[in-house]
């Protein structure tokens, strides 16, 4: 995620409208398209860049997060980007928000006349495969170190063997007759309203551009069949459930040897046997005994990595929280981790021998075994919980 303001890489005031705001995006989309710079890493650069802070400003809740926390109102948990400082925001990403506002121009026009001057139209339109998503269940163990696993996805891959041309032979292709090599057609229809132009995929060669004389006999043309593929996925630590992240050109693969999609990975945490997590934080309660919470004592608490020693001060109460500090969750990209918080809940047994039966019943006549009267902030609190 870039750390630059957003409003300074759109050029804007924070009083900016939404049309002002898509204004701003679209100059600076068309100047820096990879399509309009092939080959610039500096201008592909500058269209995420841009893109990434358009996609925060045109949202009211993403930028009102950003306009009272900044950058750091854009992580964990913001849905933006998975979280993943840059890493979950790619050109795959930025191209989809580009196409998804400005794929279609008014009146008729397309996109590809803006990028190109006009001459869009007879520019065959490049096939793209589907993009593809699965979801992958993670203990908070793994999480907390970081994992690499590898993952079967079913997906429609290249054909082996015409190698994704579709045909048998290279001499089998013909330029399309009706498009004449275009893969779309334009067509004029005049209605009370004015004249209306309308671009639409050629329904001879399906978009190609080529007419397949003799298509291989695998897969029938398409260039592609269905199949599998084993992925490594490298999960950071600290990812939580809703990241998610981009594996380039590993979706489905384009009819006529076309651009793959990509594969979308999306993180589930598995539920856990002794925490809860709370962003950071992990979440435990550990039971001890009255003797424990009245004297003090030190008590064994497990975390992710082994165990943890942890003093109880005497006197501690039902329901305090005492805390391990450092030893819950890594925080994504960051050296840092969260802390884990430790309800203690004291046990009260249910059961007492004569001899201890006695103890107890000596004690009870002890002043400090008498318990305070309720305040009154109980009672104020209680009020209101009720509403009442």
């Amino acid at each position: 995620m870039s750390q630059r303001d957003y409003y300074e890489i759109l050029g804007l005031d924070r009083g900016a409208d939404e049309s002002t705001i898509k204004s701003s995006y679209r100059k600076l989309a068309m100047k820096y398209h990879p399509d309009k710079n092939p080959g610039d890493k500096s201008a592909e650069d500058k269209f995420k860049e841009a893109t990434e802070a358009y996609e925060v400003l045109r949202d009211a809740q993403k930028r009102q997060a950003y306009d009272q926390y900044g950058h750091a109102g854009l992580g964990q948990g913001s849905g933006f980007g998975g979280g993943f400082g840059g890493a979950g925001f790619d050109m795959g990403d930025a191209l989809r928000a580009f196409m998804r506002d400005f794929g279609g121009g008014g009146g008729g026009g397309s996109i590809f006349e803006d990028l190109f001057g006009g001459g869009g139209f007879g520019r065959r339109r490049e096939n793209r495969g589907e993009d593809l998503r699965i979801r992958m269940k993670l203990t908070l163990e793994e999480i907390s170190t970081g994992i690499e696993k590898s993952v079967k996805v079913k997906r429609i891959v290249k054909c082996d063997m015409c190698n994704g041309t579709g045909s048998s032979a290279a001499s089998s292709k013909k330029t399309c007759y009706q498009c004449q090599g275009a893969g779309q057609v334009r067509t004029v229809n005049r209605t009370f309203l004015g004249t209306i132009q309308q671009v639409t995929t050629c329904n001879v060669c399906r978009g190609a551009g080529e007419i397949i004389s003799d298509p291989c006999r695998k897969c029938h043309g398409e260039g592609r069949i269905r199949g599998s593929s084993t992925i490594n996925i490298k999960v950071p630590a600290g990812v939580s459930t809703g990241n998610y992240m981009t594996v380039d050109s590993m979706g489905n693969a384009a009819p006529n040897n076309g651009q793959a999609g990509d594969l979308m990975v999306i993180f589930e945490e598995k539920e856990h046997d002794r925490f809860v997590r709370h962003g950071d934080h992990l979440i435990c309660e550990i039971p001890i005994s009255v003797t424990s919470a009245i004297l003090g004592d030190t008590i064994t608490v497990p975390t992710l990595d082994g165990v943890h020693e942890l003093k109880i001060p005497g006197g501690t109460q039902p329901g305090k929280v005492l805390k391990i500090k450092g030893k819950g969750m890594p925080r994504l990209n960051h050296s840092s981790r969260g802390d884990i918080l430790v309800n203690v809940h004291i046990w009260v047994p249910t059961k007492l021998k004569d001899n201890e039966r006695a103890i107890m019943q000596g004690l009870s006549v002890s002043d400090s075994f008498k318990p305070p009267k309720a305040s009154k902030s109980f009672f104020s609190k209680l009020r209101q919980s009720l509403g009442v």
